[in-house]
């Protein structure tokens, strides 16, 4: 079993430590800073056997050098990134392996926001997370990638279980959801997402996890094919990666 703990760092970033219970193994995925996590481990695990990264932006992997000297903790991320991630111990390529304890998670190559972006995702644990490319009811900006790097990305998340839950590497939910219904306005499951999302936000409560297949029906990003969305768009006779396209340039300028 696979025991995942929220941490709030920096601004809007989300930490996620991650516990084989089996085996006691202990994770972090993503730290952006030291304080938070380390406070989080002090007063759980007292130890942190690995750190995981999904791309090499700071504040995604801010806390990692003060976690491996504190905690002795071996640095874990994809091949692309070695040279831009300090302390690296391990890295992983697309379709790899990484195991915590009993905990199996495979690796898979997402570019677009960067260009060695990975996601972490267990099919035993039913969880994957998404750093910078997939969000709840959005997707990342492009910086190193390209459009059809991104859509493709997504689309490989996408062809993952329904039931999978979905951890990201930002609480951007409340605000992506405005974009969203800007643009899919006749959506029922949508306007009740947002509601739920409001509720959590007034009470200060992480938006997430949320499972794939609520992204898929609620997601603008993940419904490119849809006809509502094509026509509201005037974009009946497009492309799903042109959609996409239209849509991430209209969501930079939201």
């Amino acid at each position: 079993m696979l025991e995942i703990t929220i941490i709030k760092c920096l601004s809007d970033n989300y930490s996620y430590l991650v516990r084989d219970t089996k085996t006691n193994l202990v994770g972090v995925i993503d730290p952006s800073e030291f304080s938070p996590v380390d406070i989080e481990i002090s007063k759980s695990y007292k130890k942190l056997d690995f750190i995981l990264n999904t791309h090499h932006h700071n504040d995604h992997v801010g806390g990692n050098i003060d976690l491996k000297k504190k905690y002795n903790s071996k640095i874990i991320c994809s091949s692309y990134d070695e040279k831009k991630i300090p302390g690296v111990d391990i890295k992983k390529s697309d379709g790899d392996q990484f195991s915590l304890g009993e905990t199996n998670f495979k690796i898979i190559h997402i570019p677009g926001h960067t260009l060695g972006h990975i996601a972490l995702y267990s099919e035993k644990a039913n969880v994957i997370f998404t750093g910078d490319t997939l969000f709840s009811l959005g997707c990342g900006r492009i910086f190193e990638g390209t459009f059809e790097q991104m859509f493709e990305s997504l689309e490989k998340i996408k062809n993952l279980p329904k039931n999978t839950m979905l951890y990201c590497g930002h609480e951007y939910t409340e605000k992506n959801g405005q974009f969203c219904i800007s643009i899919d306005k006749e959506n029922a499951r949508l306007r009740n997402r947002i509601n739920d999302v409001k509720n959590k936000a007034q009470k200060k409560l992480p938006t997430l996890p949320v499972s794939l297949g609520e992204e898929i029906e609620t997601n603008i990003f993940l419904r490119c094919d849809d006809k509502k969305i094509k026509n509201n768009l005037k974009m009946d006779n497009n492309s799903k990666l042109e959609v996409f396209t239209k849509l991430r340039n209209l969501k930079d300028k939201f």
